[in-house]
């Protein structure tokens, strides 16, 4: 610790002078602090505040909470008063703020109540404001009416924010997360928004009603090159007009470890794209203290270059994307498989990565490969290996074929075996040995209506459900054609449109066994007033 800058006012070795000065300036007043208010309000790394703090004549409540003591206060207040007094940089967004201090309160309800993060997914919550000014951000820069907006992952809840703003936007959110996605759809039922939800794992793709489908996508991905760089590559694929479409991307970094900042810009420019503007600290979150509470937030513009290298960044599969869990970029533990895993299922194919010597005449499929598309060949047995973090995906790789029995390696056991087995009890039944999971394909019910359509629906898990299903009610009954089907379906099921089996989230596919039954009989009614209106 040492003086410089301006006489009076103490500064930190390692800590930007500037957020040295404006953390010394709220701490003047001798208001009341906790650490994390006063690191999100400086948006200064622990480390700096904490080394600042530990320099400074304290006075602490038993609460955790402290401030200056009388003596101290007045002298840094006093330098204050007769040093230089940096100008703030503008807030984009923030006078439109007040106007909307409704929104501001309703988020903070929704996030209050949201799902709790979870540290493996790099999950941090944005400040109810932060998702406001994010949909003011949008209003400001384009012309939304009309628009599609994708949230590639939307933990934030910033796809709620802009449908209550922006109610002419129509929003799809793609997040691997059963739970966020379940309660943004509940959410946006509630509010009466124009918001979709799709299941994605993105190591593994973007679900096919999202590709092509935006005009803008905003992203707030795991702070790595190479999780940053896998977002905004399936966000470029999102985008349907790249001389237009604009990626908004959240991104922060400590003052202490530039080079990870360089990482991460190195994987954007390695996308072609042009950084149009980036606003410092924009995001503020409750958390991510190692990086003061703070993110920056990116305006990147696509140039004729970037949709090539999206797809090429997307084909250099990684599991290790995250910073922590086993999913992390330090995590790169591999599944230990061998042909003995083998020797009573003869596969027909081997799917994921498996060991160049583990049966090598049989073929092999990637995992992209499998759930962006029907196996070509028919197999009766498949080995899937599924590496540590994507046993979410479990669900979506089984119903991705018609093997008759398929044999899931994983790197643990499941731990929420009984609730894939419910959503797959259509098609397969499961069994678990430790980390290895068998499915056999179960024979269909003849004398089941329901059953049946549900079997032709995830039968065809790469096709989308509304059509299958629609064939299904014409198949059985008589005289209702494909107009009054697919308006039986729409009235039914509305979130089908448009979407497979393999992307629809798990609380729909919980609900599509009874949404088919309330079809079936709407399909009855509808055949059976037909001779009337004749």
């Amino acid at each position: 610790m040492g003086e410089g800058g301006v006489p009076g006012l103490p500064v930190v070795a390692d800590m930007d002078p500037r957020r040295a000065h404006t953390a010394l300036s709220l701490l003047a007043d001798r208001r009341w602090w906790t650490l994390a208010d006063l690191i999100r309000e400086t948006a200064a790394p622990r480390r700096s505040v904490e080394s600042l703090l530990a320099a400074l004549s304290l006075e602490r409540a038993g609460d955790g909470r402290f401030r200056l003591t009388p003596e101290q206060a007045e002298r840094i207040a006093g330098a204050l008063r007769t040093g230089h007094r940096p100008l703030e940089p503008a807030d984009p967004v923030a006078h439109l703020l007040p106007e909307h201090a409704a929104v501001v309160e309703r988020m903070d309800a929704l996030i209050r109540r949201a799902p709790r993060g979870r540290h493996v997914l790099d999950h941090v919550a944005a400040t109810p404001d932060t998702v406001v000014r994010r949909a003011l951000l949008l209003g400001a820069r384009f012309w939304l009416p009309g628009t599609r907006l994708l949230c590639v992952g939307d933990h934030d809840l910033t796809s709620l924010a802009v449908g209550m703003i922006h109610p002419d936007v129509e929003t799809t959110v793609v997040d691997v997360d059963e739970r966020i996605l379940a309660y943004i759809d509940a959410s946006a039922a509630d509010l009466g928004l124009n918001v979709r939800t799709r299941w994605a794992d993105l190591r593994l793709g973007l679900p096919p009603s999202a590709a092509g489908h935006a005009d803008l996508a905003v992203t707030d991905p795991p702070y790595t090159a190479e999780g940053v760089g896998l977002f905004v590559a399936r966000a470029l694929e999102g985008l349907r007009d790249h001389a237009h479409g604009r990626v908004l991307l959240a991104y922060g970094a400590s003052d202490r470890t530039p080079m990870l900042a360089l990482k991460v810009q190195n994987a954007l420019r390695d996308l072609n794209l042009v950084t149009e503007a980036v606003y410092p600290d924009f995001n503020r979150y409750f958390g991510a203290e190692a990086i003061g509470s703070a993110a920056d937030l990116y305006l990147l513009r696509p140039t004729g270059k970037s949709l090539p290298a999206a797809t090429a960044r997307a084909e250099r599969f990684s599991a290790a994307i995250y910073t922590q869990g086993p999913q992390a970029v330090e995590s790169r533990a591999a599944l230990r498989l061998t042909a003995d895993d083998l020797a009573d299922l003869r596969p027909g194919v081997l799917v994921g990565d498996w060991p160049k010597q583990v049966l090598p005449g049989v073929p092999r499929a990637r995992l992209t490969t499998w759930l962006a598309k029907p196996y070509a060949a028919t197999v009766r047995h498949a080995a899937v290996a599924l590496p540590a973090g994507l046993e979410p995906a479990l669900v979506r790789t089984l119903l991705a074929t018609r093997a008759e029995h398929v044999r899931v390696f994983l790197a643990e056991p499941p731990d929420d075996l009984a609730d894939a087995a419910a959503l797959l009890r259509p098609v397969y039944e499961l069994t678990a040995h430790g980390p290895v999971v068998d499915a056999v394909r179960t024979p269909p019910a003849p004398d089941d209506d329901a059953a049946r359509v549900l079997r032709a629906i995830m039968d065809r898990a790469h096709g989308k459900i509304a059509n299958a299903w629609r064939d299904q009610l014409i198949a059985l009954h008589d005289g209702l054609t494909k107009r009054q089907a697919r308006t039986v379906v729409a009235d039914t099921a509305p979130w089908a449109h448009d979407v497979t089996p393999l992307e629809l989230p798990a609380h729909r596919l919980r609900a599509l066994p009874d949404a088919v039954r309330a079809s079936l009989r709407a399909a009855a009614g509808v055949t059976a007033a037909a001779p009337a209106a004749g």
